[in-house]
């Protein structure tokens, strides 16, 4: 197996995220948030620009959206 020059160097290159964008685009007039991937307008509209933090800064404010929907459901 070979090693790229980045691997061999010892320098990792982060890729970037994958859009978590599901097909399902319908804006929650509640939440204003996209009922299929749960990111707000502003959110989708900054993806494809974003960085790679600010791309795992979106994910993260998904995975907790995605956590207090699921706690939310439960407490009913």
């Amino acid at each position: 197996m070979q090693q790229t020059q980045a691997e061999a160097g010892g320098v990792r290159r982060e890729h970037a995220p994958v859009s978590p964008c599901v097909g399902i685009c319908l804006m929650d007039p509640v939440t204003r948030l996209c009922r299929g991937c749960l990111r707000s307008i502003d959110e989708i509209a900054a993806w494809y620009e974003a960085s790679i933090a600010e791309k795992h800064a979106i994910l993260a404010r998904i995975a907790t959206r995605q956590a207090e929907s699921v706690h939310r459901a439960r407490a009913r």
